[in-house]
């Protein structure tokens, strides 16, 4: 409190104030009293010489010697301890109560004789050098019949009244300083009182401006420091509020941008980041942590981002462009979206960039592309055939017997190689489909494979294959569409029948594998490279397209096996070297496992 420099302000002025109220009133009454003092002298000066004058005219007129009145006017002087004066109408000095009149000077120049002789009545304040002393003169004219015969004086010294104005001086100034000490001390007291309130006030406003939303002034009285602290604190209420719905905004807002898939980057105009969303992080690969306060061009090597903010905050337009990240495997492709922030009056206050990771979108737009490729030419192929093969038995009506019979099984081949394909793509499309779902119930898929691999063993040995079959002993019952099931396994061994030279080996094996079931399906056959992998469960697909073509085939095997394992929660993955063989590995929830009842 006693630190307030408002507080010192308000009591310096207050204290100011004080001091110069009671100097003044001192200094008047000091002055008034020594006005006072030396008119109750004068009044006493004058009283004495009206009554000198009459005790006076008679040797003033000549009708009593000066002797006797030399001898009067020193008991009368001593008597009224005031010095008495005669002087006659020349200047002479007839009598007087404290010198010898024949040793003094002539005083028709003193100036209160003159004045008198003038005014009929004169005063004069001086030093006399006959007495040592500054003295306090008054003198009369003394007049027979309208001509002046003489004057007479009275006189007082000066010194003992200063003595007694000095003593009220001091009195006075004594009061002076005891009130305008207790002036202070109770001004000090109004000035806390009054500067405490403010204080309060002042403090809570600091705390509310720094951030304190708790705060409040408190209501003291019902004056103008009061009504401030009410104001305050409605104002603290409403910036509370304010504050409230700015933070609720900008959690949604940050909420929203970190649930963004799309990437995020925001600059002011100083081009340096004030977000950076982890989706924006991980498409340009760079680290949120100390990222803000930083420019792009920073925290990524990813110039084209910083560029296109560049342009959008210093052009005010926005710019759209795609870029290719260098460096990734497969090549990623982000469609990149910049705008620029706007302020008050249109002002440019930052940029905002939009990254849009469409590197899938791009490689479905490739698949799709490949698959329309691939589609049109697997049906080109045995249309034209069975086009050329049915206009050369048109051509010919005399073909031999046999060799129209043989152009009439090769039709049939090629039929159904396109009925099988046409099978294939409509299998695929149901189990795209959620208006048709699967039929689900238990499946023994051991069961299933076993009876399956029966089925076709005698296939494989026709081929110089061996078929060898480990489904154990546990029950691996899994919850799904059994026709789909067994469509799986059937793609996956007669796959690996296929493209399995002769001698080699084809091993089924299924088993339990935690909470589910896995199915491996395990060739020695040519093997796939790692570039082909990813994408051998494409739609027509073939990683060698003339060797495809010898084993026949639709070219939609594997990517029904794909979509079925997804149709039932699981799914599939392929183990492969050139030369070594290959390995398709499917996994399915067992029955109850939760999961195996979804679609894809």
């Amino acid at each position: 409190m006693l630190r307030s420099r408002f507080l010192w302000k308000l009591y310096a002025g207050y204290a100011l104030l004080i001091v110069v109220a009671v100097g003044t009133v001192g200094g008047i009454l000091a002055y008034r009293l020594q006005a006072a003092a030396q008119e109750d002298l004068r009044a006493a000066l004058r009283a004495r010489a009206a009554l000198l004058g009459e005790l006076a005219r008679p040797a003033l007129e000549g009708e009593e010697p000066a002797a006797e009145l030399q001898a009067r006017l020193g008991t009368l002087g001593r008597t009224l301890a005031t010095r008495l004066t005669v002087i006659a109408a020349d200047g002479t000095v007839v009598a007087d109560s404290d010198q010898d009149p024949a040793r003094m000077d002539n005083h028709a120049g003193r100036p209160e004789i003159q004045a008198a002789r003038a005014h009929g009545a004169g005063e004069a304040r001086r030093f006399s050098t006959s007495l040592g002393r500054s003295m306090l003169f008054h003198a009369l004219p003394v007049a027979r019949g309208g001509e002046v015969v003489g004057f007479v004086r009275t006189s007082l010294p000066l010194s003992p009244v200063n003595p007694r104005l000095a003593h009220l001086r001091g009195a006075i100034g004594l009061g002076g300083l005891a009130s305008a000490v207790l002036a202070l001390l109770l001004g000090l007291w109004l000035a806390r009182r009054l500067s405490g309130p403010l204080a309060r006030v002042t403090a809570a406003a600091e705390a509310m401006a720094a951030g304190d939303s708790v705060r409040r002034v408190p209501v003291e009285a019902d004056d103008e420091v009061g009504q401030l602290a009410r104001v305050l604190n409605r104002m603290a209420d409403g910036a509370r509020s304010q504050m409230q719905t700015i933070q609720r905004d900008r959690n949604q807002v940050l909420a929203i941008l970190a649930g963004m898939a799309e990437g995020v980057v925001a600059v002011d105009v100083a081009e340096r980041i004030v977000h950076l969303n982890e989706a924006a992080a991980v498409i340009l690969r760079a680290r949120r942590q100390g990222a803000t306060g930083r420019r792009v061009r920073e925290i990524t090597r990813v110039r084209e981002v910083s560029e296109a903010l560049a342009a959008a905050l210093h052009q005010g337009e926005e710019v759209s462009r795609e870029i290719r990240l260098p460096g990734t495997s497969p090549e990623q492709v982000v469609r990149l979206h910049a705008a620029p922030l706007k302020g008050e009056g249109d002002l440019s206050t930052g940029a905002v960039a939009v990254l849009h990771d469409i590197t899938e979108l791009r490689r479905l737009e490739d698949v799709r592309r490949d698959f329309v490729a691939n589609v049109s030419h697997e049906l080109k192929t045995p249309l034209t055939a069975i086009g050329a093969m049915v206009e050369t038995l048109l051509d010919d009506p005399e073909m031999e017997r046999d060799t129209r019979q043989r152009f009439m099984e090769r039709i049939r081949d090629q039929a159904a190689r396109l009925s099988a394909m046409v099978q294939d793509l409509l299998s695929l499309s149901r189990l795209e489909s959620s208006e048709q779902p699967l039929r689900r119930e238990p499946v023994e898929l051991g069961g299933l494979v076993e009876t399956l691999a029966a089925s076709l063993r005698p296939e494989a040995e026709r081929r110089g294959l061996s078929l060898e079959v480990a489904t154990g002993d546990a029950p691996l019952s899994v919850y799904g569409d059994p026709e789909a099931l067994r469509q799986l396994a059937a793609n996956l061994l007669d796959n690996a029948l296929k493209y399995t030279p002769s001698g080699g080996r084809v091993t089924v094996r299924a088993g339990r594998d935690g909470g589910g079931v896995t199915l491996e399906v395990q060739d020695t056959g040519p093997g796939i490279e790692l570039q082909h992998q990813e994408r051998i469960f494409e739609r027509f697909y073939r990683v060698d397209r003339g060797r495809s073509r010898e084993v026949g085939g639709t070219g939609l095997g594997l990517s029904i096996v794909k979509h079925v394992a997804r149709a039932h929660g699981g799914a599939v993955a392929v183990r492969s070297a050139p030369g070594q063989g290959s390995t398709f590995t499917v996994r399915l929830p067992l029955e109850g496992a939760g999961g195996g009842r979804g679609g894809d």
